[in-house]
């Protein structure tokens, strides 16, 4: 197999055509895209570092929220309690002054039935006063009868 100098310079010319064509009509396509898709890999990147870093400052924002809605909410329920304590010492002031007034009511309802039955019992003492004055006035005065009569008298009382 012998190669002729001909043929060797016509695959050569054809190699080094080949090449020319290669390198001006199908190598730049190819760079493009090598290079398009570099840089959609590198914007890529950079979207998720900059995913990354907003997902960060996101979660201490979250934290954030979070320690304010807890500090509220306890500053809710402390409000909430402080109020409950309110209501219940007003309550028991209330409660108070209500037995107080009731039990002053009481006092002086005990006190009108006492003074009733005092002025029932006077009235009754003089009846029987009377009664027993007529009783001694009718009989003859003797000492043994009116000893009995104010025995009576005073069983009657």
């Amino acid at each position: 197999m012998e190669v002729s100098l001909g043929t060797l310079i016509a695959q050569g010319i054809t190699f080094f055509i080949f090449v020319y064509v290669t390198m001006k009509y199908v190598w730049p396509p190819i760079m493009q895209a090598i290079v398009d898709r570099r840089e959609k890999i590198a914007d890529g990147l950079a979207a998720a570092e900059r995913g990354k870093t907003e997902l960060e400052k996101a979660g201490a924002r979250v934290e954030d929220l979070l320690r304010d809605a807890r500090s509220q909410a306890q500053e809710i329920v402390e409000q909430a309690n402080r109020r409950a304590n309110s209501i219940l010492e007003e309550a028991r002031s209330e409660g108070q002054k209500q037995r107080d007034r009731q039990l002053a009511t009481a006092q002086a309802e005990i006190e009108q039935e006492v003074s009733k039955a005092r002025e029932e019992l006077r009235s009754q003492v003089a009846l029987i006063a009377v009664a027993g004055a007529e009783r001694i006035l009718a009989r003859e005065i003797d000492a043994k009868a009116h000893q009995d009569l104010l025995q009576q008298l005073a069983t009657e009382i």
